[in-house]
């Protein structure tokens, strides 16, 4: 649940708004190309500024949106983890989607589970979603798992092809997982 000062405390990790200083260490996981694999590619600081602007109005006007992921153990900046009105390039466009990034070398260690997991007792408990949908490639195996640890139940009827990617580029199928409170 949210606190007073805006964040959501988990055992291992304080997710927060993005501040100012973030800047730096969110344009290198954006610049990362093993994170952005599965992401579109890589993006210049002006793209990930582009990001990080859409994220701080969304939270302004619906009190959510991605949060900055930091370690509580150093204050490391690893990633982030919310949800968004999915983008309006999307056919899905305004379904609220739960998405993660977070640095390779927190890879394999429940992070991103704890963090989606924290975010989605947030978005059914205080923001008082009904449902949460999560996308991705059916190549993309890491997340695939973290949404299964999640219990997100599979959609297949619901799954859609991406408008931006070419026709018969591996990344253009999104299929869909859907969680209720």
């Amino acid at each position: 649940m949210l606190s007073a000062h805006g964040m959501i405390e988990t055992e291992r990790l304080i997710l927060r708004r993005w501040r100012d200083d973030d800047r730096p260490a969110f344009h290198a996981i954006c610049a990362d190309p093993e994170v952005m694999d599965w992401l579109g590619g890589v993006l210049t600081p002006e793209e990930a500024d582009l990001r990080l602007a859409r994220v701080e109005e969304t939270f302004d006007r619906l009190g959510y949106g991605r949060f900055c992921v930091e370690r509580r153990a150093d204050g490391r900046v690893l990633g982030w983890c919310g949800v968004m009105p999915a983008h309006e390039s999307q056919p899905i466009a305004g379904t609220p989607e739960i998405g993660w990034r977070l640095i390779p070398e927190t890879w394999g260690h429940g992070y991103a589970t704890e963090a989606a997991a924290a975010v989605l007792a947030d978005a059914f408990g205080r923001v008082g979603l009904k449902e949460v949908w999560a996308y991705t490639s059916p190549h993309n195996l890491r997340s695939q798992s973290v949404m299964v640890r999640l219990r997100l139940a599979r959609r297949p009827d619901l799954d859609f092809e991406n408008p931006n990617l070419p026709p018969g580029d591996p990344f253009r199928l999104a299929r869909v997982w859907v969680a209720r409170p």
